[in-house]
């Protein structure tokens, strides 16, 4: 489809102003996160994987996986990862210049949007930064954005919220966060979110997905316990009104059965995938979870054949083992690896792409049920003759009854066990 005049269609309305600036010769159709939402919410009990774009590999294989699948996926990177203080080498501001790059590389021609998840704000004091540092990012080729003010409590979330809406493109894909992702512990509930989503309303923001400490976590998921389905049914079904999908976070660790009733019995859109995808570029045996196996020592399993060389492995280890990281904070050898293993033969990073290909597309098509939504995200993009296909719903709340002082009275009345302190980061 890359050379046909539909296709050129797309590429002409479709692409955001930040990307024609950035790539104005471009075959590459990166779009906003809202028409990613609107495809999935078009192809109905479907979502797409938001994948976690930690190394070269992982976006390479997850493209691959999309295009094979006819899906539309989003490619992201939290602020942890790849902001001011990154522990990956794909960060903020050249993330999409990787993927504009790999998209015509591969003749990609699927829609993709460019997310930058968990924009954390965790005090009053990062408001005013991010004011600064979000338009950047939106320069560097972002086309959506998940504002985590989960951190602090329910009225300064809110109202960090609306403070730094106007950084945010009116076109831009937006997630907005309730509740600290802390497994079991603090779990939202209708009220925290419904507080948050018509609090925004009020403002005229109309967010694209809510994420929920609906009881995963992030990492490895160890206790089994998983996502809560009947918990964030019944708070999408609360926001309905105000045209609200889920975003969950902390799919790597819960089984596809589980998946799939999300799918079914939510409204979410979109699927966040990390360290499932890391896990498997490197070669490590995973099981169904996206979980990494463990030997009878607690050591990662290192499948033969498959990811780095065993040469590599070790050298990596043994980095770990220096730096005294086990587990999830072997997330941190990404940036010291990166340019490592980019210098690997052929065989071997094309290996290593190719086994994330090969998990993403099962996931896409078996699990999510995104196949075929890329044909369906073009649509809209026609339909809409633009970039922008506007907000899911119209101001229902009456801005006088959300005020600063209004809104800090009723947060007030809302549960206050958030869980126990701690660093929940993503």
């Amino acid at each position: 489809m890359a050379g046909s005049a539909e296709y050129q269609k797309v590429l002409e309305v479709g692409r955001p102003p930040n990307i024609q600036k950035l790539f104005p010769h471009s075959q590459a159709l990166l779009v906003s996160g809202k028409v990613i939402d609107r495809a999935l919410i078009a192809k109905g009990k479907a979502m797409t994987m938001a994948a976690n774009g930690r190394s070269y590999f992982v976006i390479r294989g997850a493209l691959l996986a999309a295009q094979r699948a006819n899906s539309a996926i989003i490619i992201e990177i939290a602020r942890s990862e790849g902001g001011a203080n990154a522990y990956c080498a794909v960060n903020y501001w050249n993330m999409a210049r990787i993927v504009d790059a790999l998209c015509n590389e591969l003749g990609i021609t699927i829609p993709v949007a460019i997310h930058a998840d968990h924009y954390g704000i965790k005090q009053e004091s990062d408001i005013e930064p991010a004011k600064v540092e979000i338009p950047s990012i939106f320069d560097a080729g972002i086309t959506s954005i998940a504002i985590d003010a989960s951190h602090m409590a329910d009225d300064k979330n809110l109202l960090a919220n609306i403070s730094l809406n106007s950084c945010i493109p009116e076109w831009a894909g937006l997630e907005t966060e309730v509740g600290e992702i802390k497994g079991t512990q603090g779990l939202s509930t209708v009220d925290d979110a419904s507080f948050l989503i018509k609090g925004l309303n009020a403002y005229g923001i109309c967010a694209d997905w809510i994420a929920l400490n609906n009881g995963t976590t992030h990492g490895i998921e160890a206790d089994g316990q998983g996502i809560q389905v009947g918990l964030t049914g019944d708070i999408h079904a609360a926001l309905a009104p105000y045209g609200m999908s889920g975003a969950q976070h902390g799919t790597s660790g819960n089984s596809s059965e589980r998946l799939r009733e999300i799918c079914q019995k939510t409204a979410t859109t979109k699927a966040n995938v990390a360290t499932a995808l890391q896990m498997v570029s490197w070669g490590l045996e995973v099981n169904d979870y996206g979980n990494a196996i463990l030997d009878d020592s607690g050591n990662f399993k290192k499948l033969d054949g498959e990811g780095v060389t065993r040469e590599m492995w070790e050298q990596m280890v043994a980095y770990a083992d220096e730096k005294g990281w086990t587990g999830g904070a072997y997330k941190q050898l990404n940036l010291p690896f990166e340019t490592k293993l980019l210098g690997q033969s052929r065989e071997i990073r094309e290996r290593m792409s190719r086994r994330v290909e090969e998990f993403v597309y099962e996931m896409l098509v078996n699990v999510f049920s995104a196949g075929d939504s890329a044909d369906l995200a073009k649509e809209l993009i026609l339909k809409a003759d633009s970039y922008d296909v506007g907000a899911k719903a119209e101001c229902i709340e009456d801005l006088t009854e959300w005020t600063e002082e209004k809104i800090k009275e009723r947060a007030a009345t809302l549960d206050s066990d958030k869980g126990p302190e701690g660093d929940f980061d993503d």
